[in-house]
């Protein structure tokens, strides 16, 4: 999977499980080169900004959960790394 299909694959799940009002999505895979995550036939090193009724009530700690649950079958093949804001 190359890094333009990942990014697509973790973009298409987030906005299936929580339609978010606002979603960017860096990848950051390039500042990590020569890491294992960097690799092509690995995941990516993402950063999240989601902003999602579903989310807005929980703590921040709920937040990471519900998001890392959506995509935990992700980790490996598509997601290495994956930091996580949730604007207001």
């Amino acid at each position: 999977m190359n890094a333009e299909s990942r990014l697509n694959c973790l973009r298409t799940r987030l906005e299936t499980v929580f339609s978010p009002e606002y979603l960017h999505i860096d990848d950051e895979s390039s500042k990590h080169a020569g890491h294992a995550g960097a690799k092509e036939q690995g995941g990516g090193h993402y950063v999240v900004s989601i902003r999602a009724a579903s989310l807005k009530e929980r703590s921040t700690l709920a937040r990471h959960r519900a998001v890392n649950t959506a995509v935990k079958d992700l980790f490996g093949p598509v997601i290495h790394a994956l930091t996580l804001h949730f604007p207001d």
